[in-house]
């Protein structure tokens, strides 16, 4: 096992117009730490990965495994083992021999090889499947077989990228709960790219949210998740995404268009339009108070959205149009659209609700709710 370290990382790309893919990434990865890199595409996630692996070159910064700076390394000399997207198994080959191919080039000792080869089918339920070739094996277990030669390498770091994006979705959670069961028997350092972060949010110890080859923030999943440092993060990490509603924070009464029960001087958040407002509670309207005026955008979670019978029975609230439901038994999703934006909540499957096109009256609990600058998108409070 290593301590993987990035130091001001870069990767330019200097073929015609200049592009930067990876600028400056700092990340300590300690040993035996699982860190997920994740991101949509494009972002620069398997771009660091690779460069961890050596498999592209650095244009700047060092990357260190164990106590070695690897910029210059060979990747078969850095001791790390990487799984792809695609299982890379020579068809010609059993599983026992795609098992032990790596170490056989090594001129290790068959008595070993077969030891090593055993104990990781084992470990990955593949005993039965050793004598069979590829082609015979479902996509699972194929890639199964790729864990499974990386594992008997016993390297410092185990590398992923993209794994799981070629099998079915019942499969990519029964692989998800090997890989943790992996990294918790086996104790080693992995780093786990991926574009899906309901992978990351299960898999990762602490997550790397990359964003056109910056880092946006590092942090554990439920940090990212209840603390997101900008409006980028915010919107990336939750299922369904967080509302994003654009506005100012006001003091008088705007437009006129207020909801009852707020009073006449109370700090209020405007929807851009002035369509509707939301009386703010005091701590809210205090970390906001340097924002006044403002262009700013209020974030809320789907799951802090509910379904009300009137304005009066929420402090704020705003009526909408239903425009969907999306039943899934244990917890129902509703698409609405006040003025104009458009509002999920994540209600109970017993909720009663008009008819599509009808109105209902959504109550926000603003004490869960972020907001950010409508510049920068940098959190505010």
């Amino acid at each position: 096992m290593a301590r993987v370290k990035l130091e001001g990382v870069r990767k330019i790309y200097t073929e015609g117009a200049q592009q930067v893919a990876v600028d400056r990434v700092d990340l300590d990865v300690g040993d035996g730490e699982f860190v997920v890199l994740v991101g949509p595409s494009g972002c620069g996630k398997s771009t660091t990965l690779r460069m961890i692996a050596g498999l592209e070159s650095i244009s700047a910064g060092t990357v260190k495994i164990g106590d070695r700076v690897v910029n210059d390394v060979p990747p078969k000399a850095r001791d790390i083992a990487m799984v792809f997207q695609n299982y890379a198994l020579y068809p010609h080959m059993t599983v026992r021999e795609n098992l032990g191919f790596a170490l056989k080039l090594k001129n290790m000792a068959a008595t070993e090889i077969d030891k090593r080869v055993r104990a990781a089918a084992a470990t990955l339920g593949l005993d039965e499947y050793l004598d069979r070739k590829p082609r015979m094996l479902s996509g699972g277990q194929r890639q199964r077989v790729a864990l499974g030669r990386a594992i008997v390498r016993q390297p410092q770091a185990f590398l992923f990228d993209e794994p799981l994006s070629n099998l079915d979705a019942q499969m990519r959670v029964s692989m998800r709960r090997e890989i943790a069961r992996l990294h918790q028997e086996l104790k080693v350092t992995m780093i786990y790219v991926t574009h899906d972060q309901v992978e990351a949010m299960t898999l990762g110890d602490r997550i790397v949210v990359m964003s056109k080859g910056h880092v946006m923030q590092i942090d554990t999943p439920i940090n990212l998740y209840e603390k997101p440092k900008n409006k980028f993060v915010a919107g990336f990490i939750g299922n369904p995404a967080m509302n994003f509603v654009n506005g100012t924070v006001e003091r008088d009464a705007g437009s006129g268009k207020r909801e009852a029960g707020g009073a006449a001087d109370a700090p209020r958040f405007v929807a851009e339009g002035g369509d509707w407002e939301l009386n703010l509670p005091r701590p809210v309207a205090d970390s906001l108070a340097a924002a006044r005026g403002k262009a700013i955008t209020l974030g809320i979670r789907p799951e802090d959205v509910s379904v009300v019978g009137s304005a009066q029975a929420a402090s704020a609230a705003t009526t909408a149009r239903l425009d969907l439901v999306e039943s899934l038994g244990n917890e129902t999703f509703i698409y609405a659209r006040a003025g104009r934006h458009d509002i999920t909540a994540r209600v109970s499957p017993a909720a009663q609700l008009p008819s599509l096109g009808g109105s209902i009256v959504l109550a926000f609990n603003l004490e869960k709710a972020h907001f950010f600058d409508g510049g920068s998108g940098e959190r505010i409070g």
